[in-house]
C-alpha cells in the first residue's frame, strides 16, 4: 500500500453518501461531503433538495494508516479511488475550492462530467470563490456556463456563474 497522508475520495454505495459522511464524521475523521442545491418537480409541488456534487463520492482527510483503515472499516464504504496503482489524492486548495463552490449563493446550475473541454472561449475567473481559476466558456440556452477542471479528480465542473466575474485571457 503508497499511503500519502492528506485528502483522499472514497467511493461509497450508491445513496449511502450521507449516511457514511456521519458516520466518519462520529469516529472524529476529517471529512468533506460537497452537497449542491436542486429544484426538484413532482406532480404537485417543487422543492429545493440537497444532492452530492459527486455521486457516491467523499472526500477524507488521513494523517495515518490507521485512518486509512479506519475510514474503510465504515459501512456502506467501497473502496479509496485508484488512477492505476496511484490513490486519488485531491489538494487543501482544491477542497477549499469545492467547498466555496458549493456554498456561493451566486453559483447555480452546477453539473459535472468528466470530458475534457474540446470548444469555446478561455477566461480567468477574476470575483468570487473560483477567482484565479481559468475556465471554458460555454453558451448553453443563452446562458453562460464554464467549465472547471480538477486535475486530481480528473473531474469537471459545469456551472452558471455571472459573466461579471471573469475577465479575458491575455495570452492564450
Amino acid at each position: 500500500m503508497n499511503y500519502t497522508s492528506g485528502w483522499h475520495v472514497i467511493y461509497v454505495k450508491s445513496r449511502w453518501e450521507k449516511k457514511v459522511y456521519e458516520s466518519l464524521k462520529e469516529i472524529c475523521l476529517d471529512t468533506f461531503f460537497p452537497q449542491i442545491k436542486t429544484l426538484k418537480q413532482w406532480s404537485d409541488r417543487k422543492k429545493v433538495i440537497l444532492k452530492p456534487l459527486l455521486p457516491s463520492y467523499l472526500f477524507v482527510n488521513l494523517n495515518s494508516p490507521t485512518e486509512f483503515h479506519k475510514a474503510l472499516s465504515v459501512n456502506g464504504v467501497c473502496s479509496y479511488i485508484r488512477f492505476g496503482k496511484e490513490y486519488a489524492r485531491v489538494t487543501e486548495n482544491e477542497i477549499e475550492k469545492m467547498k466555496l463552490l458549493v456554498s456561493d449563493q451566486n453559483i447555480t446550475g452546477i453539473e459535472v462530467n468528466t470530458e475534457l473541454p474540446k470548444i469555446g472561449e478561455v477566461r480567468k475567473i477574476t470575483n468570487g470563490p473560483l477567482n484565479g481559476l481559468e475556465c471554458e466558456i460555454l453558451k448553453i440556452n443563452s446562458t453562460n456556463k464554464i467549465i472547471v477542471r480538477i486535475d486530481s479528480l480528473r473531474q469537471n465542473f459545469i456551472v452558471t456563474l455571472p459573466i461579471s466575474y471573469m475577465n479575458q485571457l491575455e495570452n492564450v
